[in-house]
């Protein structure tokens, strides 16, 4: 089955399971979000799902998904900062370092899925790696995290099928050190990769949600370069909305 036909199964899975798991359990995901600055205004890559699947058909996302078991064993070509690392593990319920390293590793591992973009750093006696990490290998690369800054975190609302305790990250374009040919196409689970200034009509269309953490981004990115010292915005449900909390205030 190709990737966009089990697209649309899924998502027709979910339309029609909605009704019946109303409290799914949040599971630990990661997006990364990709920024080029070399301009006046800063872009962003986002990525065009296929017309035909039931979930935001020819909407443009940024690349992320689900945490993989084996992302914390993936060995990485330097830890996460420690800021970076100290970020994670603020906020509830608490989570361990290893917790903290597998999302990081995630939300590269996504993006080099989605989109065939890498970052990663060439090691002396480096692991071989295989699966999803292969492009790694293939390259002479482990994947790299010490890049990565901590943008905001978001919880599902109950209610759905599929929740998802996403952590957004974000990384300059200049991170990327690995290009793999043929992963975006007509057939694939993105069928067009562009680069699109903040503020731009693609971005009018994002989710909700999405374009509440792109809004930090931008605020953040306003003020000069990143740092990992920068409140980190917590979005989730209770009481029946939305709320707004920041990271080690709660």
């Amino acid at each position: 089955m190709s990737d966009a036909a089990q697209a649309i199964k899924d998502d027709k899975v979910e339309e029609k399971e909605a009704d019946h798991h109303p409290y799914y359990r949040p599971k630990d995901a990661a997006t990364l979000i990709l920024v080029d600055r070399s301009g006046a205004v800063p872009k962003v890559l986002v990525g065009r799902r296929h017309d035909k699947v039931v979930f935001m058909p020819g909407k443009f996302v940024f690349p992320g998904g689900r945490v993989d078991k084996s992302d914390y064993r993936i060995p990485v070509a330097a830890p996460i900062p420690g800021e970076l690392e100290a970020k994670l593990l603020q906020g509830s319920p608490k989570i361990s370092p290893s917790r903290a390293k597998s999302l990081a590793v995630a939300a590269i591992r996504e993006a080099c899925e989605e989109t065939g973009l890498c970052l990663g750093r060439k090691t002396e006696g480096r692991a071989k790696l295989d699966g999803p990490w292969q492009p790694f290998s293939d390259a002479g690369l482990l994947p790299d995290p010490s890049g990565l800054f901590f943008v905001a975190r978001a919880i599902t609302p109950p209610g759905r099928v599929r929740r998802f305790d996403t952590r957004f990250f974000t990384a300059d374009a200049s991170a990327i050190t690995h290009r793999v040919d043929g992963v975006v196409h007509a057939d694939a689970e993105l069928v067009e990769l562009v680069w699109v200034e903040i503020g731009s009509k693609p971005l009018a269309d994002l989710h909700p949600m999405t374009k509440n953490v792109l809004g930090e981004l931008e605020r953040r990115l306003a003020t000069g370069p990143l740092r990992h010292d920068a409140a980190v915005p917590f979005f989730h449900f209770y009481g029946g909305r939305m709320h707004r909390d920041v990271l080690g205030e709660m």
